[in-house]
């Protein structure tokens, strides 16, 4: 028998196995969020030592995904042994007695979004699908780093000859203090907008350090650091979660540098399977990625609440409009 449970606080999960499922389906990424100011809602299946977990947040207009701009993918926490998708189903039925709408984004499309988007259909929500997000990696396959450059574009490879020399280069495996303050103060002079949650990202890399994960690159020049990069190497799969260069340093590429010198890592020594360059459409992810996925939103309606009769109208219009376009 199945037991449902709600819960306000990620401690609530101890005492069950969840599995690895990558940086951002972790009991303890969903702590990060919570420890951060957060709000969770937990939604709690459970069968003796099984369960599926929904990390949600409550909002103004219903349930939204647990998660923030870090993170590359949302997904629920499952144990290993929770491979049927009949408890997942029971929470999005008695999830409708708690709310009118709950909002799924970053799915990714392995899978997970078939499986959610089964799971409320089949529990009498109207569910909507659509994207929401770029995702750009790369499927490294038997290739040797010689041979992922060797496939690179031209001005790549030109830029690599001509500057690689310029600039100083490190690559640790074990968070530094100094060394991320060095990033931190990189990034304040960089073109990139103002960090998001400094604090969450510094304690997200020093739990990364600690399993293992962690891979830093930081260029300097004449000693002074201005370029950095913070990635994780977990489970055949290398993520590229933060890079800045200083401003006024473009002539010397200490981006590029850095990028090629952690690909040459992750490839050559670690031997990830993929490297996944996060969400984000930027131009430059194409000189490094050879593929582009798409994250996906779920948006979860309960039919007989007037509350989601405008947003039903609008889902409609949209398809008669897009059916007569294409007739």
């Amino acid at each position: 028998m199945t037991a449902i449970s709600y819960h306000d606080t990620v401690n609530d999960l101890q005492g069950l196995d969840w599995s690895n499922a990558g940086p951002f389906a972790r009991p303890e990424w969903f702590a990060l969020l919570e420890n951060s100011g957060m709000r969770p809602f937990l939604a709690l299946a459970r069968s003796h030592e099984q369960g599926i977990a929904l990390p949600l947040c409550r909002t103004g207009n219903g349930f939204e995904a647990l998660t923030n701009w870090y993170a590359f993918t949302w997904s629920d926490l499952r144990t290993s042994g929770a491979g049927d998708d009949a408890m997942l189903r029971e929470l999005a039925a008695d999830l409708a007695r708690r709310t009118h709408r709950v909002v799924l984004s970053k799915l990714p499309d392995d899978g997970t979004l078939t499986r959610f988007a089964h799971a409320f259909r089949s529990a009498g929500w109207l569910v909507i699908v659509e994207p929401c997000d770029t995702n750009h990696v790369l499927a490294v396959g038997e290739r040797s780093y010689e041979q992922y450059l060797a496939s690179r574009p031209g001005h790549l490879r030109t830029t690599l000859k001509r500057k690689a020399k310029k600039v100083e280069l490190a690559i640790a495996d074990r968070f530094d203090p100094a060394d991320w303050s060095a990033y931190e103060d990189i990034y304040a002079d960089s073109w990139k907008p103002e960090e998001g949650d400094p604090d969450l990202l510094r304690a997200f890399a020093q739990g990364e350090s600690e399993a293992g994960r962690y891979r830093f690159a930081l260029a300097r020049r004449y000693g002074q650091p201005i370029a950095a990069q913070f990635w994780t190497v977990d489970n055949g799969t290398a993520y590229i979660h933060k890079l800045a260069h200083r401003q006024g340093v473009d002539k010397l590429s200490p981006g590029t540098t850095l990028t090629a010198a952690m690909f040459e890592r992750v490839i050559d020594t670690d031997g990830v399977n993929l490297v996944d360059f996060g969400t984000g459409d930027d131009p430059y992810k194409r000189d490094w990625m050879e593929d582009v996925r798409v994250r996906w939103r779920l948006i979860c309606l309960g039919p007989g609440s007037p509350r989601n009769w405008p947003v039903l109208a609008k889902h409609v219009f949209r398809k008669l409009v897009r059916g007569a376009s294409d007739g």
